[in-house]
C-alpha cells in the first residue's frame, strides 16, 4: 500500500513538472526526472499529499454530481413503476425508494428501521424494488413477490413482504411459496405467474435500472437526490427525508 501510495505522488509530480513546462520537460533525460521528482517529493511531502486529497474529493463530488443526475433521469421508474411494493402513505409527500434483496441479512436488518419510519411519519411513502443480487434462491423469492402483487393484489403483497423480509435462513421458491400457503394464497396459480416473461421484465428492469444509478450492494436507499448504501439506521434515513422536504 505503501509502496503504491508513492508510486502515485510519484507520477504526480512528473505529471505536474511535464504539464508545468514542457520544454524544460523535453530538455532532460529520464534519469534528471525521477531525481528532481524525488527530490520535490522528499522535501514537500505535504503539497503532493494535500494535492491528492484535493482529488480525491473532486472525484467523489464528481461521482455524486453523476449520481444526482442519473436519479433524476430515472425518476419515473424509481417512483412510478406499477409493479412495485408501496408502503407507507402512497400519497405522502416524501418518498424513499429501498433496492433490497430477500437474502440480505443488511436489508433485514434495516427491515425494523423501515418499519418504524412507515410508522411514526404518516407522510411518508416507501418505494419497494426488488434486487435479487444475492443468487438464485434470491430471484426466485423476488419472482415469489412479484406475483403475489400481479394476482393478489397491493395489500396481500405488503403483508407477503414484511413477513418474508421477517423470515430467517435463505429463502428461495420453495420457502416463500409455502408463506402464500400459509396466507392462503393459490400455489398453483403463483407458481405460473411466476414463469410469465411479464414477471421477468421487472426484475431486468430493475437490475438495468440498478446499474444506471451505480448501485452494488442492498439494502440502496434512494432519497430526492440522494444515494444512502447499507443499513444505516433509522436516523439518517429519517434526516433524509426531512432534508427533501425542506427544500
Amino acid at each position: 500500500m505503501k509502496a503504491a501510495r508513492i508510486g502515485r505522488l510519484r507520477w504526480f509530480a512528473i505529471a505536474v513538472l511535464t504539464t508545468a513546462s514542457p520544454a524544460y520537460a523535453q530538455s532532460i533525460d529520464r534519469a534528471e526526472v525521477e531525481k528532481i521528482v524525488r527530490e520535490y517529493i522528499m522535501q514537500n511531502p505535504e503539497i503532493i499529499e494535500e494535492a491528492l486529497t484535493e482529488l480525491e474529493k473532486r472525484n467523489q463530488a464528481a461521482q455524486a454530481e453523476a449520481r444526482s443526475q442519473a436519479i433524476v433521469a430515472e425518476t419515473d421508474a424509481l417512483l412510478r413503476a406499477s409493479d412495485d411494493v408501496i408502503l407507507g402513505n402512497p400519497d405522502g409527500d416524501a418518498t424513499l425508494v429501498e433496492f433490497f434483496d430477500f437474502n440480505c441479512g443488511y436489508c433485514k436488518r434495516a427491515a425494523p428501521d423501515v418499519k418504524a419510519l412507515v410508522a411514526e411519519d404518516p407522510k411518508l411513502r416507501i418505494v419497494l424494488k426488488d434486487f435479487p443480487i444475492l443468487g438464485p434462491g434470491s430471484v426466485e423469492a423476488a419472482k415469489v413477490a412479484l406475483s403475489v402483487k400481479r394476482v393478489a393484489g397491493d395489500a396481500v403483497a405488503r403483508d407477503f413482504h414484511v413477513r418474508l423480509m421477517e423470515m430467517q435462513g435463505q429463502i428461495n421458491a420453495s420457502r416463500a411459496l409455502d408463506l402464500t400457503e400459509e396466507m392462503g394464497l393459490d400455489r398453483k396459480k403463483l407458481s405460473e405467474e411466476m414463469a410469465t416473461p411479464a414477471v421477468e421484465a421487472i426484475i431486468a428492469a430493475n437490475l438495468a435500472l440498478a446499474q444506471r444509478l451505480g448501485l452494488t450492494g442492498t439494502p440502496s436507499f434512494v432519497v430526492g437526490d440522494q444515494i444512502i448504501e447499507g443499513a444505516v439506521g433509522k436516523e439518517p434515513l429519517a434526516d433524509a427525508i426531512e432534508a427533501v422536504r425542506q427544500k
